[in-house]
């Protein structure tokens, strides 16, 4: 058996994490699809989580992202106060070359066959148009368009938690809950990042911004002459003088050895899913006396948002629930210092506590 099978069945069936209560691979031959849907828990009500479409190095790590994301999604669930559990699918391959109708459809078709227990939504590499096609052959699609009865594009919202997280983290650590006057590099300003560079700019702060995307960075410089800045790359970002906060938002282990020690942010508050690159990570940010604000808490604004689809979509009610982030991360600051712990490990507790709860066992 390789490291990479060995490593994939142990993050299904640990037991530290509660194991994966189903993980199923998907594979339509006629269009190409290979997916992997995981399940991690229905403890709080059917999984929820997105569908990333994207080109993995390996099928086994296709299958390893599912889990994590998935596992991650049952955090950022019952910190939301929604009742779902956490679920993820991965769709394996290059969306720009593989993505079609039919494939779609074909996704479609396996989430419809878990009867509900999955429910699923956009994620990197999928669309609310993708959304639309998915929900013809199956009705737990979520994100979709107002056109065919969804809330549209998510990445509002979560842009929206996110900077309540911001705002929540400015309070603990400045006392003042506005960003006025604090410098905040965004590194990714694709559907959630060029969002919350509005929010930011609105709040009076200093924006510096990069993505791998050229035109993105440029759109944004073009729509604010004058009042934001760019970094050639993201090493470049995080080695900015004088920065309040860092918001990753592209792909996840963006926090790892390497970034860590170069940052000159005292505060990390981003979109990005999974920015801890591996256990521990959270210790040295704390042990840089970097407050962290854990992503599955602060990102949660679009979970929030296709939540709500599936009772009838109400803008204003979601936007509610969204910013009650800002309550919910001041909660795990309290939490952390009250236990000598970093946040992302008082998050965790307080995730698991619910998620016990509704299992009628005790936490540990």
């Amino acid at each position: 058996m390789t490291e990479m099978t060995d490593g994939v069945l142990h993050t299904l069936f640990r037991t530290e994490q509660g194991g994966h209560e189903q993980v199923v691979l998907c594979q339509d031959r006629a269009t190409g699809l290979k997916a992997v849907i995981a399940i991690h828990s229905t403890a709080l009500g059917p999984a929820l989580g997105g569908t990333r479409f994207h080109a993995y190095a390996s099928d086994g790590e296709a299958v390893l992202d599912a889990l994590n994301l998935a596992r991650g999604m049952s955090y950022k669930n019952a910190l939301a106060g929604l009742d779902h559990g956490g679920g993820k699918a991965v769709i394996i391959g290059d969306p720009d070359i593989l993505k079609s109708e039919e494939l779609l459809l074909a996704y479609g078709r396996f989430v419809e066959s878990l009867g509900g227990r999955y429910v699923t939504a956009c994620d990197v590499g999928t669309y609310v148009a993708d959304m639309d096609v998915v929900a013809r052959e199956t009705r737990w699609a979520t994100g979709r368009s107002p056109e065919n009865g969804g809330a549209g594009d998510s990445s509002v919202l979560t842009s929206y938690g996110v900077f309540q997280g911001m705002r929540a983290s400015a309070q603990h650590l400045w006392g003042d809950p506005t960003l006025r006057d604090r410098k905040v590099a965004v590194a990714g300003v694709g559907k959630v990042g060029r969002h919350l560079v509005e929010h930011l700019l609105e709040d009076g702060a200093e924006v510096v911004i990069t993505d791998v995307r050229r035109e993105s960075v440029q759109e944004i410089l073009d729509r604010h002459p004058g009042r934001v800045t760019a970094a050639f790359d993201t090493d470049s970002l995080i080695r900015t003088e004088g920065l309040d906060i860092y918001a990753p938002c592209a792909l996840g282990g963006a926090l790892n050895d390497a970034s860590v020690p170069v940052l000159t942010a005292k505060v990390v508050c981003g979109a990005a899913n999974n920015q801890l690159a591996h256990p521990g990570v959270e210790k040295d940010l704390a042990d840089r006396g970097i407050l962290y604000a854990p992503d599955y808490v602060v990102n949660a604004g679009g979970v929030i948002q296709v939540a709500d689809e599936l009772h009838g979509f109400d803008f204003d009610r979601c936007k509610a629930k969204a910013s009650k982030i800002f309550d919910t991360t001041l909660a795990i600051f309290t939490r952390a210092k009250e236990d000598g712990i970093p946040p992302a490990a008082a998050a965790d507790r307080i995730a698991e506590q619910r998620m016990a709860d509704a299992r009628g066992v005790v936490a540990v």
